[in-house]
């Protein structure tokens, strides 16, 4: 019988409809995948999506409890699910009687559906009792959940039904490339296109910024780590030509004065200094989207933000300066414009909002705040004072893994840490010096050849549950097989992990009561579900959050009476540029970007399992330009290493004149010696813990004569 669901990977989530097949077709995917039509992605998915039921049975998948009986440096061993979480149980109790609840740490997934990262923040706080939790969602939009919240008042992704932006004469997209991370979001931009309204700020053409051509919009290749002065610059034609909405910022802004006075120091002469986009052009970018704005008779405009800005130690401000671009043309809170960042995880959205970030509590609550706690320990049935205070963000979890002042065992739920973590070497020194490494996941990933204990879990198609999209619709997650061998829910994972520590109520094994149990938790809070139901998710109703009990219709449309401040009010922060953490010198003169490519995902655990993805993309390759090839002596498909403070890899080159001569580009998608997080910095951003993925200095070198190195089958990904 065909089942209605989404796609189990980015915060699109395209609309699926799963066919189970018989058992002769089923070998290679169990179900067939269909697409469905959705309001964001209209009928379409890219190749991950329609190839997505192949990683069902990958030939690795996870079928039964791994155990290392005789400690590290022995093998990992089948076990009954008893034997495992015996032995997990036993030891994580050990440790905490040892040395305090801190001892022990809690690592989630964006991935996780609304329901398990509920659970899983649940159980941290209530049956560890440690505040040592947090989530590879903090790589992903903690920058921009941290400026929208210090500026508009809460955090949500896009605040606007995606569609909306198809209106629009302009879309600003700074830092993002949809056409390979999300294609089917592309053709929501096609309106803007046609009216020559594009916009891509990006040092590489990339794909989106390709979208630009022929007279569809400009892009902009600025210099790796100034998308923010890019966007003072901005600001300033605006304020300097009198083309703010000046109506709006009166009735609808809190100092502005002090934003207007910050940005005068960013005329475009001397952001052309920085930035390398000629003051002509950010002249004319600025009139653009002025022209676009309601307050000149345009159709709308739209300013998008992505982790090539975000993922920065000034990432935060990047996204408040993208904020205070908006407010200046009265684009936040109209029907037609307005600002958001393009979310990237299945459900980061859902994960932060529900309990996975350190300082954080379901609703969108802060766990410092003593009625947020009071609240949601009513929920739970135990005492506020029980709760743990906030934890600290990812990559300070997990520098301390191990040490004296460190959490000594991880729970991994979701993530890939081994692999995506910024400059990667130190953290797989930081999780082998854990006295027990736990990962829970659906293929064995790079992070779970380390761990003492493996739990094989479900997968998308194997689950009920909720996830919450990009624009903040909450979405069905529907069960459409069995899962294979002895793979078990992480939420009766966690039951009976509770159930071995004396917790005998309060986790569920059915997502439908744990989904209850979070509406009611989150009532009241920024990120209210208290008014959505799994029946009226099945109906077909379109959901957004906030939606209040009270209130059951939702919220499509964020701020268009006023801002959740205490006066109402947006609170734009006068910004400046710093520039990035590890900026190039004589020693390392090029930029390196990092990013994603068409045909893999995140940390490639799953896509570097599906045949048809490795062949088209087996392995990493470095763009660079051919003024720098040519300066290095080479050619295309030569080896080339680039080398960081922190590691280097090799590579093959890609020579391309779609980047900046001053500029190499690497993929991150691959593990062990190709990881091109061996290079990347974890200096972060101060307010949100940020790392500094997206640009660090390296040198490039061309290897003479390397040894040769066969592609990589599907059974020996990863190595």
């Amino acid at each position: 019988m065909p089942t209605p669901t989404h796609c189990p990977y980015c915060a699109l989530q395209c609309a699926q409809t799963l066919t189970p097949l018989a058992d002769a077709v089923a070998a290679a995917a169990p179900v067939r995948v269909e697409a469905r039509d959705f309001p964001t992605n209209r009928g379409g998915m890219c190749q991950k999506g329609w190839s997505s039921a192949e990683v069902l049975r990958a030939p690795d998948r996870l079928t039964t409890p791994l155990v290392r009986r005789g400690g590290r440096g022995t093998p990992l061993e089948p076990a009954t699910w008893d034997e495992a979480l015996d032995l997990v149980h036993g030891r994580l109790s050990s440790l905490r009687d040892e040395h305090g609840p801190g001892s022990l740490a809690v690592f989630g997934g964006g991935g996780l559906t609304n329901e398990k990262a509920y659970a899983l923040g649940k159980f941290a706080r209530v049956v560890l009792r440690t505040p040592f939790i947090d989530y590879n969602g903090r790589f992903c939009m903690s920058s921009a959940a941290a400026g929208a919240n210090r500026t508009l008042g809460v955090d949500r992704g896009l605040p606007f039904p995606l569609a909306d932006l198809g209106g629009a004469d302009v879309v600003l997209v700074v830092g993002s490339n949809p056409a390979a991370t999300m294609p089917p979001l592309v053709q929501h931009l096609a309106g803007a296109r046609s009216r020559g309204g594009l916009v891509v700020v990006d040092p590489r053409r990339s794909a989106t910024a390709a979208l630009t051509a022929e007279g569809a919009g400009l892009h902009l290749a600025s210099v790796p780590g100034t998308d923010l002065v890019v966007l003072l610059a901005l600001t300033h034609v605006l304020v300097d030509e009198g083309l703010c909405d000046e109506a709006y910022l009166a009735e609808r802004v809190s100092g502005w004065e002090a934003v207007r006075a910050s940005v005068s120091r960013w005329w475009p002469e001397r952001a052309e200094a920085v930035c390398g986009v000629p003051a002509d052009t950010l002249r004319r970018v600025a009139r653009l989207l002025a022209a676009a704005a309601p307050v000149h008779g345009g159709r709308g405009a739209y300013v998008l933000t992505g982790r090539g800005m975000e993922q920065s130690t000034q990432g935060t401000d990047g996204v408040s300066a993208a904020i205070t671009l908006s407010l200046a043309l009265g684009l936040v809170g109209r029907v037609g414009s307005g600002y958001g960042p393009l979310t990237g995880q299945g459900n980061g959205q859902g994960g932060r909002e529900h309990g996975l970030k350190s300082d954080q509590l379901p609703g969108y609550r802060m766990i410092a705040d003593p009625a947020a706690r009071e609240h949601v320990a009513g929920v739970w049935g135990v005492d506020p004072a029980s709760l743990p205070g906030p934890g600290v963000p990812a990559v300070e979890l997990l520098r301390r893994l191990g040490r004296e002042d460190g959490p000594r065992a991880l729970l991994v739920h979701g993530a890939n840490p081994a692999v995506s973590a910024p400059n990667v070497t130190e953290v797989r020194a930081a999780l082998a010096r854990l006295d027990l490494l736990v990962v829970a996941d659906v293929v064995p990933s790079e992070t779970a050849a380390l761990a003492d204990v493996v739990l094989p879990v479900t997968q998308w198609a194997e689950e009920e549950g909720t996830m919450t999209t990009l624009e903040g619709r909450v979405v069905r997650r529907r069960k459409a097989l069995d899962p294979p061998g002895e793979a078990r829910s992480e939420l009766w994972v966690w039951r009976e992990l509770a159930r071995r520590s004396g917790v005998l109520e309060g986790f569920f094994e059915d997502a439908r009561e744990v989904f209850e149990e979070l509406a009611r938790a989150s009532a009241g809070g920024r990120a209210d579900y208290s008014g959505i139901t799994y029946d009226r998710l099945d109906a077909g109703e379109a959901l957004f959050w906030p939606c209040p009990s009270d209130r059951p219709e939702g919220t499509p449309r964020l701020f268009l009476d006023r801002f959740p401040t205490a006066d109402g009010r947006a609170h734009p922060v006068p910004v400046d540029h710093r520039g990035p953490a590890d900026d190039v010198t004589s020693e390392r003169p090029v930029h390196l970007v990092t990013g994603r490519v068409l045909h893999h995902y995140q940390s490639g655990a799953q896509t570097r399992r599906v045949r048809e993805l490795v062949e088209a993309v087996p392995s990493p390759v470095v763009e660079l330009h051919p003024l720098l090839a040519a300066d290095l002596g080479v050619a295309q498909g030569d080896p080339v290493r680039v080398t960081s403070k922190r590691g280097s890899m090799v590579a093959a080159a890609a020579v391309t004149d779609a980047i900046r001569p001053d500029t190499v580009f690497l993929p991150f998608h691959w593990a062990g010696d190709l990881s091109a997080n061996l290079l990347t910095n974890d200096a972060t951003d101060p307010v949100s813990g940020m790392p500094e993925f997206k640009v660090c200095a390296v040198s490039v070198q061309r290897v003479a004569d390397p040894e040769p190195a066969p592609a990589p089958t599907l059974e020996e990904v990863p190595a």
